[in-house]
């Protein structure tokens, strides 16, 4: 049974977007005692650091995460800001048994939301209630409850792309999702490194391509790294020769390189949106007999880094293109290229 959800009067807030979007409350009162002037610069500088420090992923998801936690304190009548630790446990235990016949959301999405109701928290100046001893005691619940394994989406393996690339003609469309499919698995880049990439972002070389990559998500101070794209060993599957045959056929000199294409084959000047990549790669999956669902933008990614392994790279060398700094980490990428390629079970003579 959920904890009791204590009602708490609340404090004159939207709750549409977390405080850190609006944070009079994080400069100390005792800076009260400037000047009104130095007072604005200073929350104009805070609220300003805060943005920059984080990803804009995370600043999407807190985003949401906040919404949906102020929300469900709304539905239910309690305060969200500042939120009683009895409301957080209340809110989470829901997410995990939530009511009629909808879905229990992951352990992941949970630890997520308690970081952003956290967050919210410390930036208006109130004690983050999801470090009481409630809260804790239910999450240790929720994770027996419903394990702590990831729902982690597959990777695509180097037959995959050549067999999703086979049929793809010169079309505008069919040339923008071979460079998404090659691109994205020879370089092993995330969907928002690959929509990010601009013309002048990519330089041709003898070998092939150096992209210039910049700010990612585990590169928050922007220092950014270079990423080695080699030619194929087919010119079908190749994707210095996907990318210089997508710039040719959409006539693209500079600015953004990956963009939308209408249902009339008409591109779009825009940039392309990170979600229509996973978009591009479920389709692709799912043509070729797989469950759309088990893909995402990611799969290139993930299955950059198993197949490279599985064919004798060293770690060094994938964290190199990758742009990983914990082996821990690119382990858990790893680990489903090394199922059966030495088996301890090989060794029992059965």
């Amino acid at each position: 049974m959920a904890p009791e959800a204590v009602a708490v009067t609340a404090p004159e807030h939207t709750g549409e977007v977390l405080p850190e979007l609006a944070p009079s409350a994080v400069i100390d009162t005792v800076a009260a005692a400037a000047s009104p002037e130095r007072l604005a610069a200073l929350e104009a500088k805070v609220a300003a650091a805060i943005t920059r420090g984080r990803a804009d992923a995370t600043l999407r998801a807190y985003r949401s995460d906040w919404a949906d936690f102020s929300t469900w304190c709304r539905t239910v009548g309690v305060a969200f800001l500042p939120a009683h630790p009895g409301t957080v446990a209340s809110y989470v235990a829901e997410l995990a048994d939530p009511p009629d016949d909808r879905r229990a959301a992951a352990v992941s999405t949970i630890t997520r939301r308690l970081a952003a109701i956290g967050e919210g928290h410390k930036v208006a100046g109130h004690p983050n209630p999801c470090t009481d001893q409630l809260v804790r005691e239910t999450m240790k619940g929720i994770r027996r409850m419903l394990g702590v394994a990831p729902r982690q989406k597959k990777g695509v393996s180097t037959a995959d792309v050549r067999a999703a690339v086979a049929p793809l003609g010169s079309g505008l469309l069919d040339t923008r999702d071979r460079l998404i499919l090659l691109l994205g698995f020879a370089g092993a880049m995330r969907r928002s490194e690959l929509v990010g990439l601009d013309v002048d972002h990519v330089e041709e070389v003898d070998e092939g391509l150096l992209v210039h990559l910049g700010r990612s998500e585990t590169d928050q101070e922007g220092r950014g790294r270079r990423v080695e794209v080699v030619y194929g060993s087919d010119a079908a599957t190749c994707p210095v020769r996907a990318w210089r045959g997508w710039l040719a056929t959409a006539g693209i000199a500079e600015g953004p390189v990956l963009r939308p294409v209408d249902r009339h084959g008409r591109l779009g000047a825009q940039r392309l949106s990170a979600q229509a990549v996973g978009m591009v790669v479920k389709r692709h999956m799912a043509r070729l007999g797989y469950r759309s669902a088990d893909f995402a933008g990611h799969s290139l990614r993930r299955g950059h880094a198993t197949t490279a392994s599985r064919n004798g790279a060293s770690e060094r060398t994938i964290m190199r293109t990758t742009g990983h700094t914990s082996t821990t980490t690119l382990r858990g990428y790893v680990e489903d290229g090394e199922l059966f390629a030495d088996p301890a079970s090989r060794y029992l003579e059965l």
